[in-house]
């Protein structure tokens, strides 16, 4: 085990040629940039995007799982909307698109864990400008920085 991780160079993404990206939400609205650079590898690929946006569980009542914890319907509603308000966005573009909805408490864990299911040579997602360290693993909104340090594969950040 490494405690002290390397900072990986990102390849260009105008010379990465993949089959499949996944275009990844921890909950946030995807950003016209992302959507943009999702389709651009893809079509240097020739290949497809999928979708995957996260509904946030808030936690567990007494380590099992609560009823009241869980998303309710406005927040699926609102994640489905930004699936495909972005799936529509590519498929204007002429990408081939898909994408579902997935709760979870770990986002960083399941986006991974999306990206080696779906063999998806790229992540793309929008993302907060970057913050403290220390501050930022509190934050859920500095999760794409999470993946970024986790994932084996490009992630691309667009802020």
């Amino acid at each position: 085990m490494r405690l002290l991780r390397r900072k990986r160079d990102l390849p260009e993404p105008g010379t990465l040629g993949v089959e499949r990206v996944l275009l990844a939400s921890e909950g946030r609205p995807i950003s016209a940039p992302a959507v943009e650079l999702a389709a651009r590898l893809a079509a240097q690929g020739g290949g497809r995007v999928h979708v995957f946006s996260v509904a946030r569980v808030w936690g567990s009542g007494f380590g099992l799982p609560n009823p009241g914890l869980l998303p309710n319907k406005r927040e699926w509603d609102a994640q489905r909307e930004i699936v495909g308000t972005a799936v529509e966005a590519l498929q204007r573009r002429g990408v081939e698109a898909t994408g579902h909805v997935l709760a979870t408490r770990k986002a960083t864990k399941r986006i991974i864990g999306e990206a080696k299911r779906l063999e998806c040579g790229a992540i793309v997602m929008s993302a907060d400008p970057p913050r403290n360290r220390l501050v930022a693993d509190l934050m859920w909104s500095q999760e794409p920085y999470r993946v970024r340090r986790r994932a084996e594969l490009p992630v691309y950040l667009t802020t």
